[in-house]
């Protein structure tokens, strides 16, 4: 790969990063597997760029890889067993914009997420990107009306989950 394809990628992938946080914040649980998911979502974007024919925006490229990446890895993940010791979540570092219930209620809005089915992950994801139901529906192949009754149904479930864990905003 040229230097100057090099510079267009990594200067598109800073542009769209936020799209690695969310992705890795909807699939993966600690601190530690969603630093994994963001670098297997940075290495799958890098292998794959040269494929990438500027048929669609960087982004909805970007968010394709992302999410195939993050099912893949999860399925990865379940095969794997798990013989380490987590660290809890009281010993993560904390930011300097760190707003405790901000914070709060985005820890509960995550966890929350984590119950839900991969294509109702993908389904929120793109909501929190704030794409329409229509793009919505392009991206994971159904149809506007689809993706609306699925987005509103997994909203629902979202708040039951919330409900149940006896968190009120």
């Amino acid at each position: 790969m040229s230097s100057q394809t090099e510079t267009t990628f990594f200067n598109l992938v800073n542009k769209h990063k936020g799209i690695l946080y969310k992705a890795s914040r909807i699939y993966a649980d600690s601190l530690e597997d969603r630093e994994d998911l963001q670098q297997e979502i940075l290495i799958q974007l890098w292998k794959s760029y040269q494929n990438f024919k500027g048929n669609s925006e960087f982004s909805t490229w970007m968010y394709r890889v992302a999410i195939n990446t993050a099912i893949t890895y999860l399925k990865k993940e379940k095969r794997r067993t798990n013989n380490h010791t987590d660290v809890p979540d009281h010993f993560e570092i904390q930011h300097e914009d760190y707003n405790p219930t901000k914070d709060m209620q985005l820890e509960v809005f995550y966890t929350a997420v984590q119950e839900l089915k991969a294509l109702e992950k993908a389904v929120i994801f793109y909501f929190m990107e704030g794409m329409s139901h229509k793009e919505i529906g392009d991206n994971l192949g159904l149809s506007e009306g689809n993706a609306r009754v699925k987005l509103n149904r997994t909203k629902e479930k979202i708040q039951q989950i919330i409900k149940k864990s006896g968190y009120e905003f």
